[in-house]
């Protein structure tokens, strides 16, 4: 798993773990202020992770070792969101998303949050078998 896919997928999972728990993680004392967000302590987070993920808990070991301050951890993460607000955009994108979509994006309480839209692709040229338009040799894309 790559460094994105383990951002996406810590995201997605706090995200779901704050969801599912918010009824009694907003009331605990572990709420704090970090470049304008308001969102529970770093080690909570962390800890919360630490038991969903299990790449996680191979890699804190590392990770500690180059910065034992969790703020830090979790911003390099990009967990240094307030998941109240991020889960209100999302409701708010899944709504927008036109019928077809949305069985793609699910935010039903029951369910895991899913993103399973593949991300778009660049485009690619191939030199050798691009003739450009009409076959014309001045409609070939340069480099």
């Amino acid at each position: 798993m790559n460094s994105k896919q383990l951002r996406r997928s810590l995201k997605i999972k706090w995200l779901t773990y704050y969801r599912d728990n918010r009824e009694w993680i907003d009331k605990l004392g572990i709420w704090v202020t970090s470049n304008g967000q308001r969102r529970p302590s770093s080690g909570f987070i962390l800890g919360a992770l630490a038991t969903l993920e299990p790449d996680l808990t191979n890699l804190l070991p590392l990770v500690v070792d180059l910065s034992s301050n969790p703020d830090r951890i979790i911003s390099a993460l990009g967990l240094d969101i307030s998941p109240v607000k991020e889960l209100e955009s999302l409701e708010k994108a899944h709504k927008m998303l036109p019928s077809s979509a949305q069985s793609e994006v699910s935010l039903a309480a029951s369910e895991a949050i899913t993103i399973d839209a593949p991300p778009p692709l660049s485009p690619a040229y191939d030199e050798e078998a691009c003739s450009g338009a009409g076959g014309r040799e001045i409609d070939r894309p340069r480099t």
